[in-house]
């Protein structure tokens, strides 16, 4: 398989994408594994925060590098960061840890995410870049949606160890993949430049796109954080619904939706995606106000409906917001700049663990909720502020 995609770099690394998540989001599941060795909602919404954090601080970081260096060491560096967090998830599984492997988790992410993504951006003219980013992103979904089932399945016949060990395999995979990647030669050596210290070094920050994309990551990052937990407080046995609708909705709008971007403009597809979060958070507010562990109301419907509605909201907003604040980018800061969008939606993410945990242990779920929808309600109403075409 390898010699067939040598020849196509795009394919290649969409499909470098793919493995490199499935292996990633083994670890969406690892709430479970800290509640399971005592852990409370607080020391949940930090470890998995921390993940976050790091690519907050790190990837506006790496972004100058990758544009000087090239694409592919990082990608290669992060491949082998991740390598060392599963394997040692499965060594030594304790929570402090456990929190040790979201931080390199979070370091691998930074390096492989800024370098691959721009890589594909360097590939594609802007009239096609909402597309090939959703196309792109497709991969990275399919991984999202495979891994949780997966996970699910290991865990429960086999236990997290082998979760963690399968991770770190089929990371050597993705490995295996960048290894074959190639990027244009560079005339020259350009300068490191673009640091968030240096004057207009995050001069992009302050576009209105990034703070609507702090709101997008604030809404996705909440719902994975804590929809595992909060349907184990609801007494449902499986989330395997949920996020197979979250993936095939996110697929579906991008395989057949993806050029709506280019040809509408992307705040066409941008706003009423954020309606669309919004409604999913509102839907889990409601069913936290009006179900309980006892009761016989059916709650997986919802959670899938809830998927659908999430799921096709991301499937438009992360590339939709990419192909955005991308359009204008020269080559030579383009890694600079996907490293700023991916630590604002990090940021976001981060802010949703951190503080939502501490909401949810000291109110309940459905105050969190209802909370975060009203929030990202406030986002959606920023985007109604984008340009237009």
């Amino acid at each position: 398989m390898p010699f067939i995609l040598a020849d196509n770099p795009f394919l290649r690394v969409t499909v470098t994408n793919f493995f490199f998540f499935l292996s990633m989001n083994g670890f969406i599941l690892l709430p479970l594994h800290i509640t399971s060795l005592g852990g409370t909602e607080v020391e949940v919404g930090v470890i998995m925060g921390l993940y976050n954090a790091i690519g907050i601080v790190c990837q506006p970081l790496v972004g100058p590098w990758v544009d000087a260096l090239g694409r592919r060491p990082f990608m290669l560096l992060g491949v082998g960061l991740a390598l060392v967090a599963a394997l040692l998830a499965a060594a030594v599984p304790e929570i402090g840890v456990l929190a040790l492997v979201r931080v390199l988790q979070g370091l691998a992410f930074s390096c492989f995410f800024v370098a691959n993504y721009s890589y594909v951006i360097d590939l594609v003219p802007t009239a096609q870049r909402g597309w090939a980013l959703g196309i792109y992103g497709v991969a990275g979904l399919v991984g999202t949606s495979v891994a949780p089932l997966l996970g699910e399945w290991t865990i429960r016949r086999y236990g997290f160890r082998p979760l963690y060990l399968l991770s770190a395999g089929v990371m050597v995979v993705a490995a295996s993949f960048v290894w074959g990647l190639r990027e244009r030669e560079r005339e020259g050596s350009p300068p490191v430049r673009g640091f968030p210290w240096e004057p207009g070094g995050l001069a992009e920050a302050a576009q209105l796109s990034m703070a609507v994309t702090l709101f997008f990551g604030l809404g996705a990052g909440t719902i994975f954080v804590f929809l595992p937990t909060f349907a184990e407080h609801l007494g449902v046995q499986t989330l395997a619904l949920f996020y197979t609708a979250y993936s095939l909705s996110a697929i579906a709008v991008r395989v057949f939706g993806g050029r709506l971007s280019d040809v509408h403009g992307r705040r066409a597809v941008i706003v009423p995606s954020m309606f669309a979060q919004a409604g999913a958070t509102a839907l889990l507010a409601t069913v936290a106000f009006l179900v309980s562990r006892t009761s016989a109301t059916p709650v997986v419907p919802v959670l899938f409906l809830t998927g659908l509605l999430a799921g096709g909201a991301h499937g438009f907003l992360y590339p939709g917001l990419a192909a955005l604040v991308t359009d204008h980018t020269p080559e030579t800061r383009r890694g600079v700049v996907v490293g700023i969008f991916s630590a604002v939606f990090l940021a976001g993410q981060t802010t949703g663990a951190f503080v939502f945990g501490y909401v949810t242990h000291a109110i309940g779920y459905a105050f969190m909720w209802s909370a975060l929808t009203s929030l990202l309600f406030l986002g959606a109403a920023l985007a109604l502020k984008l340009e237009r075409k």
